[in-house]
């Protein structure tokens, strides 16, 4: 089983040269110590959270600066930039990493960045499956035309061609009912999350994608990554005891995230994400504990994680070391290093 590390919030107070030292040197741990793979989010428009506007750079960086590791993005957020340009920027850090390289799409449940960029948000879906269409199709590497009801392109050849054949792994974020069973039928890879789903609804719906995978005659029965925040500490007590703020700000922020969406055209019903928001806000420390993380010593660690990748038939799992940013930088460390060297080897 894959076991990488996610990188997207940077510890709170620190500039943006700071920001990226301290990503890049967890990302120099994870490759030291024996972790599979680096994901990196794309968050844009919040200075205060995150340095990661240009993830595909950030990529390129970290191929360069490591031999062994995946590195992948969680997501690249298609309808927000041209196709062309992303198939260009993702090829070549298909060349920089020698194939280590995993395209993470996706189309974002955060409708701000759209208003920024001045792209309707309600045109998201539509967007994101025309983009990735019209990426697959650049990356034949033969000249070509599109045309669609977004993207129009005359006479196009794209280079480079990614260094993987046909071209890099495509994994998509999933998190609406009716997505699972599309992306099932299409085959396609996914990430799946815990942030606004319970642990039954996302039974369900991986139900419903395999499902639609099985159906739809592809071999095997999907490929599903859980993206999950985890701590790991020496004694129970400070497992518990020393995330609490950080992972407590980060729900608090992530109900107003969901209800900052409530109503908007493209974001799904707006009784389920009302719902979803009332849920989040709601939600007790012992509640996120038992439903939401996986906290604990190593032993701990490797029971609740264990269980998760059996229960959902997990292909890999994602770790969130510090959602919130409140967490010292040397416990993510003492915590990456308990999980790389105690927990990963005992899972795979």
């Amino acid at each position: 089983m894959h076991i990488g590390i996610f990188l997207e919030e940077s510890s709170q107070g620190l500039g943006p040269g700071d920001a990226f030292d301290e990503a890049f040197q967890l990302v120099d741990a994870a490759e030291a110590r024996g972790l599979d793979g680096v994901w990196l989010g794309q968050l844009h428009f919040t200075p205060d959270r995150s340095v990661l506007t240009a993830s595909l750079v950030v990529a390129g960086a970290i191929a360069a600066r490591t031999r062994r590791l995946v590195v992948g993005t969680a997501v690249e957020i298609l309808p927000l930039h041209h196709p062309l340009r992303i198939a260009e920027e993702a090829a070549t850090v298909d060349h920089i990493s020698k194939g280590r390289f995993v395209f993470g799409v996706g189309r974002s449940g955060a409708p701000r960045a759209y208003d920024v960029f001045g792209v309707a948000y309600e045109e998201s879906q539509a967007r994101f499956t025309e983009a990735l269409a019209l990426i697959l199709q650049a990356w034949k590497g033969e000249r070509f035309s599109f045309d669609g009801e977004f993207y129009r392109v005359r006479d196009a050849a794209v280079s480079p061609r990614p260094y993987q054949r046909p071209h890099p792994p495509v994994r998509v974020a999933v998190t609406s009912d009716e997505t699972f069973r599309t992306i099932g039928r299409e085959g396609r890879p996914i990430f799946v999350g815990l942030r606004a789903t319970d642990l039954a609804e996302l039974r369900d719906q991986l139900r419903a994608y395999r499902e639609a995978w099985k159906d739809a005659g592809h071999p095997g029965t999907g490929d599903v990554y859980l993206r999950i925040p985890v701590y790991a500490a020496e004694t129970p007590a400070a497992a518990l005891e020393e995330p609490a703020r950080s992972i407590e700000h980060y729900f608090k922020r992530q109900a107003e995230l969901t209800r900052s969406a409530v109503g908007r055209a493209g974001a799904g019903p707006a009784e389920r994400r009302r719902f979803q928001a009332d849920r989040l806000a709601a939600l007790s420390y012992d509640e996120i504990v038992k439903s939401k993380v996986a906290f604990g010593t190593a032993e701990a660690l490797v029971d609740r994680l264990g269980s998760l990748r059996d229960d959902l038939g997990l292909a890999g799992i994602v770790v969130e070391l510090n959602p919130g940013g409140l967490i010292p930088r040397e416990r993510v460390h003492r915590s990456l290093g308990i999980l790389a060297d105690e927990v990963a080897s005992r899972l795979r």
